[in-house]
């Protein structure tokens, strides 16, 4: 068994959880070594703090979940069937008697299932949250979770050169990302961490804006977010490039907002707190007169998932250790002119950062 998982039981002796409910795919993946996204479907993980856990799949899963390597018992469901009632009827088995004090990760499990749970159990309290415990396990990664981190970030800078030299007169943002997601396909990278964006002139002043049909034109700074996914682990990377000359006052935000990028580069390291890494950069925009519209946070933590603990912002003051992850991407957004925003993911090292995408961040000028 996983020591994840052992680590798991223990903290549920120490805290008289009588069980865990665990539905988070990538939270199960992290557990067991099976992902599987179910949908609509029941996929659940049941730990005991003494007894052998087991998974709880549908049926057509079910020889995935032993050929991932899972040694302890695995159950399925048809479509047709109760999935809860089968569920309480197999926990009754290891149990003997129903649990009363359950975990389970509260911003995952959803108001229907928790009523189909306590349908079965009428008794059953819901005290332990599990996505507060997950957060601390995922937040320190590994040597080997890194080494996988690092290749998705090869494989985004590998995709920006392919968006680069995809950008052209006429052709719109759709047709660049489209480009990019063939290429990436091409090279045997069959998904993206996200939907790609490409946004061109004021377009990227809306941070969470995607890709247009419209023509890019010349004289605009364009802005690309994406990343890719690889064994589980995900890149995430923004660079913002300049499509001719674009005009000076898009070219002061785009400077402005490198010098906070490597402002906020330059201090991450073990011992600066999250809120006082975001304030680095912060202060760089603000000292500009760009304040109001830098309207997110710095960064976010990255593993399996695209957005992890920690959040790197204000008031969190969380210290940061060698081994924790996550982007650094101050932006610049200013309604009907530009957005700008240029972001990489790092590791904490002993005494500093590493970032796991190295594309130039100096203004790349497209004829």
């Amino acid at each position: 068994m996983k020591s994840q998982l052992l680590d798991l039981q223990k903290y549920l002796g120490e805290n008289n959880y009588d069980i865990a409910y665990i539905s988070d795919p990538t939270d199960i993946d992290y557990f067991t070594g099976f992902y599987s996204d179910p949908i609509e479907r029941i996929l659940a993980l049941l730990v005991f703090p003494d007894k052998d856990p087991f998974i709880f799949a549908p049926q057509l899963e079910v020889e995935s979940v032993k050929k991932a390597g899972w040694n302890k018992d695995v159950f399925g469901y048809l479509d047709n069937e109760d999935a809860f009632k089968l569920i309480a009827g197999h926990i009754l088995d290891v149990t003997k008697s129903a649990p009363k004090v359950w975990a389970s990760e509260k911003d995952n499990l959803s108001v229907q299932k928790l009523e189909a749970i306590k349908q079965n159990f009428p008794d059953a309290e819901f005290p332990g949250n599990l996505s507060r415990y997950m957060e601390k396990a995922r937040l320190i990664k590994t040597p080997e979770e890194i080494k996988l981190l690092e290749a998705a970030g090869d494989e985004a800078d590998y995709a920006f050169t392919v968006g680069f030299n995809a950008i052209k007169e006429g052709r719109t943002e759709q047709e660049v990302v489209a480009e990019i997601e063939y290429a990436m396909m091409k090279k045997g990278v069959m998904h993206m961490s996200f939907d790609t964006i490409v946004q061109a002139g004021d377009n990227a002043a809306n941070p969470h804006g995607g890709p247009e049909k419209n023509p890019i034109h010349k004289d605009e700074l364009v802005l690309f977010d994406l990343g890719t996914v690889h064994q589980r682990y995900i890149s995430d990377a923004s660079r913002t490039v300049a499509f001719g000359k674009p005009s000076d006052k898009a070219l002061d935000i785009y400077k402005v907002d490198l010098e906070a990028q490597y402002a906020a580069m330059d201090a991450a390291k073990p011992g600066i707190t999250a809120a006082e890494l975001d304030k680095v950069a912060r202060d760089v925009i603000d000292k500009a007169g760009y304040g109001e519209y830098f309207i997110h946070r710095l960064g976010h933590g990255i593993g399996t998932s695209e957005h992890e603990f920690p959040s790197i912002m204000e008031g969190n003051d969380l210290v940061l250790e060698p081994g924790m992850c996550f982007s650094i991407e101050p932006g610049i957004y200013i309604p009907h002119v530009a957005g700008v925003r240029i972001e990489d993911c790092v590791h904490i090292t002993e005494n500093g950062n590493e970032p796991f995408t190295h594309t130039s961040k100096e203004l790349k000028y497209i004829d």
